[in-house]
Parts: structure tokens; sequence; C-alpha cells
């Protein structure tokens, strides 16, 4: 990525760094929301401000679970269980779900185990990582094992979700089933013009994300409340023994039935993963005086509804809403999966973004939406792919009913992550002895497992596809970062040695030409290819050289104070080090500018970039097998250009290439 090689994984050596939100889902919408409080500081107006748009951006995927989760888990109840404790114990089962994964783990445990205020599995990782001092494999396979799964999860839940909502259909009132045949095309077309608008930015409209899922939860909460009424007793289910003895009751099928119960917390890893745009407490307030509370009276009202009329467990959301609002909650229920599915959406740009800066995939073209706002990115190739995604899902399975059984093992595999992750946490940077770690994740973790296990069961319905795509990236990350790794230490072992070199120059001086040259490398010890070419093929060096290298490091963001380092060798040539965290975006012409207030003064229009563009060949006797560096060297071919990934201009860029084997 830096020039001579591509960059390889982070490890605490490279110092590396990515620009994306460590949170899977930073998107337009958390720049809109966090630009329009950013005036505030931490006043009263702009705490809740920033309360709104964590609602608007964090709470959207778990705020439209609600249309299905419960329908889900009733209809793979038992026949021969009493409606009565079917009914009872899964609000039960889905009230404690709430409370353990989503306040007891994420909201009081793991958004405590922050990387400089960023929450989410990429920036655990590069936490992890930096606290343990090494390079740790394993941490690095937990890390892309979590970033991949968030990928397989990501083509889901735009589908289930906006399908969720046009599903309404079927119960609207005078229609019947007869707009039934039309709510796959419907859904289609809220999907495309979703994605069709990304490369335009939704700054404007993020800034309503917060105010309707607001408008959203009210509903939802309302809708509850007045169905609570149809059968008080429902109020019983929040006792656990309640859900117990429904898992005794159904047996084996208990266990099944945690997998659809899950879909009641499917988002909650949202809360840690933007932690860093709208800050904890704005996220913990929301979620425990507000969110929870209007999710749980509209699962309290489902249940109750459920229990005075049986029938409407077919449907049991829709089956609330009295016909006069219908219609509005219709197109609200649709706003509100719209804007879940944005979230999802963006949080693949920033997901993206963050892997391409550790070093786990190839450079990407990551265009901005806003001269302003640096959150706010599009990504062509994932919003493509995610588009495809998204659509084949929608023509081949047609039904949340059938959507619902992939939705989940995506989730459960990142949580488990996330405990794992945790644990390297509490043992090297809260420095937690053994047993204290083992009694706080030892729950945890068993919750983990067993709705992941619960959601394994899903596997020949569908859930395989997540899981072969998730298992897809994971392969393709590893291979990168694996060939990255090889190549840099291959490009070590065949080069000179920048010290060596500039000897040599001293004794045999080569011909001199006025003006920079800045080389880009990767590795600053050794002289760049680019370097090495230009001596050899042109007999020149420049008035002054400058040797760049671009790192990340292993905070989200680095200060502009921090942002340049300049080490001067000798009067012709100086190094440079570039310093960007890993949810940053490096832009070499605005850096360089730094360089003026430290000394190094030069014009960039007068000045040449030398790259070293590597053609690298497949090997059967070294490195990865064949097939591995067949992939390896497809993704290096289909990397975006280094002049546009590091905002270069293209009028001042030299290519200089040698062919490698890898």
């Amino acid at each position: 990525m830096n020039g001579d090689t591509p960059s390889g994984p982070l490890t605490p050596h490279s110092d590396a760094a990515t620009d994306s939100p460590a949170s899977p889902k930073f998107d337009e919408a958390h720049a809109a929301e966090t630009e329009s409080v950013s005036s505030h500081g931490h006043g009263a107006e702009g705490f809740w401000a920033l309360s709104v748009g964590a609602i608007g951006v964090v709470f959207g995927d778990i705020g439209t679970s609600p249309l299905y989760a419960m329908r889900e888990a009733l209809f793979h109840t038992r026949e021969g269980t009493s409606a009565d404790l079917a009914v009872k114990g899964v609000i039960s089962l889905v009230f404690w779900a709430l409370i353990m994964v989503v306040t007891v783990k994420y909201v009081l445990f793991l958004m405590r185990a922050d990387n400089k205020g960023e929450g989410g599995t990429l920036a655990l990782m590069a936490l992890a990582q930096k606290a343990l001092g090494k390079y740790s494999p394993t941490v690095f396979f937990l890390g892309i094992c979590g970033a991949s799964l968030f990928y397989g999860d990501g083509i889901i839940t735009p589908a289930v979700s906006v399908l969720g909502a046009v599903e309404g259909l079927k119960d609207a009132p005078g229609v019947g089933t007869s707009l039934s045949h039309l709510i796959v095309p419907i859904s289609g077309v809220i999907l495309i013009t979703l994605f069709m608008v990304q490369s335009k930015g939704t700054a404007k409209v993020a800034r309503l994300f917060g105010p309707i899922t607001v408008v959203w939860f009210l509903a939802l909460g309302a809708l509850g409340l007045v169905h609570i009424f149809d059968r008080p007793e429902i109020l019983l289910a929040l006792m656990p023994q309640y859900g117990v003895e429904f898992l005794f009751a159904n047996g084996f099928t208990g266990f099944v039935i945690l997998g659809s119960v899950f879909l009641a917390v499917t988002g909650a890893e949202a809360l840690y993963a933007d932690m860093g745009h709208f800050g904890k407490k704005p996220i913990q307030y929301a979620w425990l005086f507000f969110v929870l509370p209007c999710l749980m009276l509209n699962y309290l009202g489902q249940g109750a509804l459920t229990l005075h009329d049986p029938s409407a467990r077919d449907n049991p959301f829709w089956r609330m809403v009295p016909e006069i609002f219908y219609w509005p909650t219709f197109a609200l229920a649709t706003m509100a999966t719209v804007i879940a599915s944005q979230a999802v959406i963006t949080g693949a740009y920033s997901m993206t973004q963050q892997a391409v800066q550790l070093g786990l995939l190839p450079r990407i073209d990551i265009k901005r939406t806003s001269e302003t706002q640096a959150g706010q990115i599009f990504v062509p190739q994932i919003n493509t792919m995610l588009m495809v995604g998204v659509l084949l899902l929608l023509v081949l399975f047609q039904s949340t009913d059938r959507l619902t059984s992939m939705y989940g093992i995506a989730v459960t595999g990142a949580m488990m992550v996330d405990t794992l992750l945790a644990y390297v946490f509490l043992r090297h940077v809260w420095k937690w002895k053994r047993w204290q770690a083992w009694l706080l994740l030892t729950p945890l973790g068993a919750l983990d497992l067993v709705f992941f296990g619960s959601n394994l069961l899903k596997i020949p319905q569908g859930a395989w596809l997540p899981l072969t795509l998730g298992a897809g990236l994971v392969l393709t990350m590893l291979t990168w970062a694996t060939g990255t790794r090889s190549l840099t230490e291959k490009s070590r072992r065949d080069s000179v040695m920048l010290a060596d070199l500039i000897e040599m120059l001293k004794k045999r001086p080569p011909h001199r030409v006025a003006g920079t040259a800045i080389f880009l490398t990767s590795d600053a010890e050794v002289a760049p290819v680019a370097l090495m070419h230009n001596l050899k093929h042109n007999k020149v060096l420049h008035e002054k050289n400058i040797i760049l290298t671009v790192k990340t490091a292993n905070t989200p963001r680095v200060r502009e104070a921090d942002r340049v380092s300049i080490e001067v060798l000798n009067e012709d040539f100086k190094k440079v080090t570039l310093s960007y965290g890993f949810m940053e975006s490096p832009n070499l012409p605005r850096a360089l500018g730094l360089c003026r207030k430290l000394g190094l003064k030069f014009d960039i229009m007068a000045t040449s970039f030398f790259l070293g563009k590597r053609n690298v060949v497949p090997s059967a006797n070294s490195g990865m097998p064949l097939w591995q560096d067949k992939l390896f060297i497809f993704l290096m071919k289909n990397a975006a250009n280094p002049t546009e990934f590091f905002h270069i201009p293209p009028g001042r860029v030299v290519e200089l290439g040698t062919q490698v084997t890898v």
C-alpha cells in the first residue's frame, strides 16, 4: 500500500492504521448527526442531540426486529405446548436476551473496552495487538474473522429489514392478499434506489434519521402499551422461570427456538461499533431509558395480543396496528428499515476502509461524498457487490420467513469474537488476573456459544450462505496479509539497505538534477525499488530526495502534531514518515504541507513522486500454495491506483517497475 510493496497486516512494529470507523456502521448518518451537534460540546443540548443521532444510526437494526422476531419464535414452537406458555416463554427469552446480551455484555462491559474512544472488532483487535506488544497470529485471525462475519451479515440485513416492512401489505385493511405479489418487486425498487443514491451522499437525509427513528420507537412503545391491557398478565413473562420452563417443555425444539429469539438482539454489536461517533453516555442512556423500554413494551403488546387472539401469532406486529393508523405505520416502518439498511451499507464502507488501512485488504477506490465531513465515504466496488448480493437474496428467498433462517449466525459469530478479544483486553490492558477474566467472560461466552449453536442448526435452511461468504473473505484477507508479508520479506532480502546505498553514492556520485524526488516505500530501511531503477537506468539523482513511508497506528486517529516525523540522513536524503489512525484516510499533499512547519520546504508541483511497481509472478516452490499465489496476484492487479488512493497529483507521478516471484 505504501509504494514498493502492499501494506501488510497490522503489527506493533509497523504501527499500522486504517481510515474507517472501527464501527462497522460509520457513515453519512454518523457524520451528519455528529456534525449537527459538534458545536454544542458536552452540554445538555449536545448530549440530547447525540442521543437522538445515536437512536437513528446505532439502533436502526435492533429497532426493526419486532417486525419478525416474535412471529418467527412462535412459528417454531412445538405442537402441544400450551399457548400461554409459548407466548410467555418467548417473551421471557426475548427480554432476558436483551438484558444479558445487549445491556450487560455490550452496554455495561464492552463499551468500557474502547480504543481511544472507538469500539468494534477491528478497533479491539488493534488495541489487543498494541497491548500484547507483539504480533499475535491468534488475535489477528480473530480480528479478520469478526470483520468477515460482518460482511456475511451485511448482505442479509437490508433484504430482511425492508422485506419485513413491505410484507405489511399482506394485512393491509381493505386489501387482503391482493397486493402480495407486489411485495418482492416493491422491496426490490426500494433497495435498488437506496444503493443507487449512495454515490451522491446522504448527508441531508441523514439529519432526519434520528428524529424518524425516535418516532418509530415511540410508535413501537405506544402500540405495545395499548395491547398490554388485552391481557395484563403478560407482564409475568418478564420473570425468567417462564423462559426456562418453555425451553424444557420444548426439548430440542427449544434450542432451535433460541435461534429465532436471537433475532431480537441482532444489531447489538452496533452499540459497541459506533461508540466513537456518539460517545458512551448518549448510547447508554438512549438504550436504557428509551430504546429498551420501547422494544419491551412492543414485545409485551405482541404477546398480550397473541394470548387474547391466538390467530395473531401469524403476524403479531401488523395485527397490533389499528386500521386507522395502518398506512402511516406502514410508511414509518418502511422508512425505519431503510435507515437500518443505510447504517449497514455505510458500515460496510467503514469496515472496508479500516481493513484497507490495517493491511487486511488491497487498496480500494474510496470516494468522498463531502469535502468537509470525513465520515462521508462511498466505496463503489462494495456498493455494487452488496446490491447484487441483496437482490439475489430477495429474488431467491422472497419472504422474511425464509430469510430469517439464515439471519443471525454471522452476528453470533462476530459476538463470540468480541468476547474472545475482550479476554486479551482484560488481561493486558486492565491487568486483570486470569481467574477474574474467566469469571466475567465464562457466562458471557457460554451465552454466545448457546446462541451460536442454535443458529448453526439453520445451516441447511440457508445459514451456510453468510458462513460461506465469511469464510471466503477470511481466506482473501489471510492471502493478502500473508502475500504482502512474504513480498516484503523477499524484497528486504533482495534489496540494498538505504544506509549502504548512501555510502556508495558518496564514493561514486551520480549526475545531479534540480528538483525534489519523493520515493514512496513501505520499508524505509531499504532503498526503494524506484530509486534503484532511477539510478540504474536514468543514472541521475535529484537535488533533494525524500524517502516517504505511510504508517498506520494502533489508534483510531493521530494528532496533527504527530502526523509527520522527519529524519535527516544527509544533505541529499531525508526520511519522512506520515502516521494515520485506522479511521483516517491518507492524503499525501495535505500531510506534506505540514512539513513546511517542520522546516522541510519544497514546491509540490515541482516535485516528482516515484512509485515502485512490482509485477508479481507465481512460484510453486516458495511462499504460499500456487493457487493462493494466483489469488494474491489477482488482488494486486485489482488494487486501486496508489496515485488516486494517496491523492497524489497524477501529473507528478513516475512509476518504475520490476518483476518478483511470490
